[in-house]
């Protein structure tokens, strides 16, 4: 592993995609950038793992066109429940899906090509080690030690949810995310690959798993029944979160480690992308202001959708009425369509 050198403009610290997509951008304003990270890749993490168009946009930006490596699009939501389904397309662009794996090679790969030394199985907490950057980049996820140790970890927490993941071999059978709403929260089924779909569980209830949440849906168990299961179950905590602070004078703060919205929106991915961004033209400008400003806009509508989708959650007959009124009025949905697709 290369040493860490003592002159760099910027230190990041988190090797997911925020980190990742920073040390990217960075890159390409010219910075000296290292990325160092405990974990050593592949590096998996339960995800949706469909990117919204904007994130689409965003990556594009960035370098990496993941349409032709290997990647799905997608052209819409669609929403199913007791026997209803409601569906709208995205009105600009499409999404991409893709497995966290894949990702996660590409934005490395991305990285590596423009020069940014990447450093796995580092301990991030050695602090003496990051006295001569000018900048470190805290992108280490929603449980942030450096949020912590830099003082920044003050902000409140409007929601507290939980997310499992896995992957069948099937091919799949449509061209839009479809999100089955249950008692138990929401089964996303989002289509990875030609032969493969990724299945995921969104609740409010720590105990459930995705095996009882597809009981509640007979026509996607079925579908599922005999397909091979090709990946273990992850799971993870997702939070409606805002920070009163993203930075200090040497720390500023990107991705869940900044502030998070609920994944039932889908925009985590698309935020990094877009956060990366972001950053790089503030700190090129030597004035985070633009930073906290740009983050602020890009975390409110997602958050706020995730609030108004959550309500719908805990209000299961008016949602069921709501979903029969869209199958014969779309313009409710294609509203509700617009905070995805931003």
């Amino acid at each position: 592993m290369p040493r860490l050198v003592r002159h760099r403009d910027a230190l990041v610290i988190g090797g997911g995609p925020a980190g990742l997509a920073a040390a990217i951008a960075l890159r390409g304003r010219g910075w000296n950038v290292e990325l160092a990270d405990a974990a050593v890749p592949p590096i998996d993490k339960a995800c949706g793992e469909g990117i919204l168009p904007a994130g689409v946009a965003a990556l594009r930006q960035l370098g990496i066109q993941i349409a032709t490596e290997g990647g799905l699009p997608f052209h819409g939501i669609r929403f199913l429940e007791n026997g209803i389904s409601v569906e709208g397309r995205f009105s600009a662009g499409r999404g991409i899906a893709v497995r966290r794996v894949r990702l996660h090679q590409l934005l490395a790969r991305r990285a590596e090509s423009l020069g940014v030394r990447l450093h796995w199985g580092v301990n991030a907490e050695k602090l003496a080690e990051f006295a001569e950057s000018r900048w470190i980049v805290g992108a280490d996820g929603q449980s942030s030690r450096l949020r912590r140790l830099f003082g920044l970890n003050r902000g409140v927490v409007l929601s507290r949810r939980f997310g499992f993941r896995r992957h069948y071999r099937v091919a799949p059978w449509s061209d839009m995310v479809e999100v089955y709403w249950g008692a138990r929260g929401q089964v996303f089924v989002t289509p990875v690959a030609a032969d493969e779909v990724g299945v995921a569980l969104l609740t409010s209830d720590p105990r459930s798993r995705i095996d009882a949440a597809l009981e509640e849906h007979p026509a996607l168990l079925l579908r599922l029944r005999h397909a091979e299961r090709v990946s273990s179950d992850r799971g993870g905590c997702t939070l409606n979160r805002y920070l009163h602070r993203l930075s200090n004078s040497r720390v500023v703060l990107i991705g869940d480690a900044s502030a998070s919205a609920d994944a039932i929106t889908g925009d985590g991915l698309t935020l990094c992308f877009e956060q990366a961004l972001a950053l790089a033209d503030a700190l090129d400008r030597n004035d985070l202001r633009l930073y906290r400003a740009r983050h602020f806009r890009l975390w409110a509508c997602p958050a706020l959708s995730s609030s108004l989708l959550l309500l719908l959650e805990r209000l299961s007959r008016f949602r069921c009425e709501l979903w029969r009124a869209c199958a014969f009025w779309p313009s409710p949905l294609s509203h509700l369509l617009r905070l995805y697709s931003r």
